[in-house]
């Protein structure tokens, strides 16, 4: 069945994503005012996907990113490494005090009927000095790209790093590369670079680049500037409010080829419902619904879309490849960290109904 895209059947690289490298400071259920030690995730929002599509689906990707010359740095660079992601980073020197600084993000589980809690630490990061011009594209590209991936996070950052994204999308287009965006859209980050208008206008001139987007009904609200839709919806999971939206989305933005988004009922923080939906070149497709018992709640969008990106350029059907998103983005909220740990077998094994029974 069409999905609407021309995908290259090959290339050096099967993906390369654009965005911050972060490290994310995880106490476990136990809150930060309370916590005495932390582990250590490597994060963000575009190199997840590339690291899930690595280490989970066999896939040859890579990350641009901003990359500074300390501890920190390489603590982050061994792990890029340790997920088979290709780098490519614009350097920075650490003056030994002040930065710049690769960014910080804060959150701990919480557990049951408390909240998880999220805040960062990203002064002076050197992921928010990417600036046009900073990036090879030629050379990134040569041997060939099939698909290229950026997002709302690292557009918030600063006036240049939207710019990049543009830059970067454009070559991307010139090199035959499908192109997505995950809007992403976090309030609090586009508060310091100038709030939801300037959200709509940066947003509005990257989306125009792109092929795929993936964003909840919240997402195309605020990102987007769009209307609600005049379908309620009766619960999370019921797809009619995005679905309802789909149609203004497509009139201002008609080479959208595919939008998609995960649906997610959060009865507490550690059992959730989970679902997806997609409007791929002018149908619409659900995936299953199911109960998920959550260890780790952070990655589960990118694990979505990772997976939905395997299916459609692994030549799978619109219907196949949203399950295969659904079930990796479930998996991965029962590992830690933010990036997957995850067997392809066992994506397909949960897409195709598996269960929880142990395998001996």
């Amino acid at each position: 069945m069409s999905n609407g895209l021309n995908i290259r059947p090959d290339g050096a690289l099967d993906l390369v994503s654009l965005g911050a490298l972060v490290h994310r400071l995880d106490p476990g259920i136990i809150p930060f005012r309370k916590a005495q030690e932390c582990l250590i995730h490597v994060s963000g929002g575009e190199f997840n996907v590339a690291a899930n599509l690595a280490d989970c689906f066999g896939l040859s990707t890579g990350v641009a990113s901003a990359m500074v010359d300390y501890p920190i740095g390489e603590l982050i660079a061994e792990r890029v490494k340790a997920m088979g992601v290709k780098p490519f980073y614009k350097r920075f020197k650490h003056d030994g005090v002040t930065g710049p600084n690769m960014a910080a993000v804060y959150s701990d589980r919480g557990h049951g009927v408390r909240a998880p809690v999220v805040f960062y630490n990203r002064c002076n990061e050197a992921a928010a000095r990417l600036k046009p011009g900073d990036f090879d594209w030629k050379a990134i590209f040569t041997g060939g790209v099939r698909w290229f991936h950026s997002g709302g996070i690292f557009a918030a950052l600063s006036e240049t790093t939207a710019e990049l994204i543009i830059e970067g999308m454009q070559a991307a287009k010139a090199a035959g590369a499908v192109v997505s965006f995950d809007l992403n859209f976090r309030q609090k980050l586009w508060n310091i670079s100038g709030g939801e208008n300037r959200a709509v206008s940066v947003i509005g001139r990257i989306v125009e680049n792109v092929d795929v987007l993936v964003g909840n009904e919240e997402d195309l609200q605020k990102g987007l500037g769009m209307p609600g839709p005049e379908v309620a919806a009766k619960s999370k999971l019921d797809p009619s409010a995005f679905f309802g939206m789909i149609d203004k989305v497509v009139k201002r933005h008609p080479q959208i080829k595919i939008v998609a988004t995960t649906l997610r009922e959060v009865h507490s923080t550690t059992r959730h419902s989970w679902g997806a939906v997609a409007w791929v070149d002018g149908k619409t497709h659900v995936a299953p619904e199911c109960e998920l018992h959550v260890l780790d709640r952070v990655g589960g969008g990118d694990g979505f879309a990772a997976g939905f990106f395997y299916g459609l350029l692994n030549g799978e059907s619109p219907e196949e490849s949203i399950k295969l998103g659904w079930a990796h983005g479930a998996l991965i909220t029962t590992f830690p960290g933010d990036t997957t740990m995850a067997t392809l077998e066992q994506v397909r094994g949960f897409a195709q109904g598996g269960s929880a029974r142990i395998q001996r």
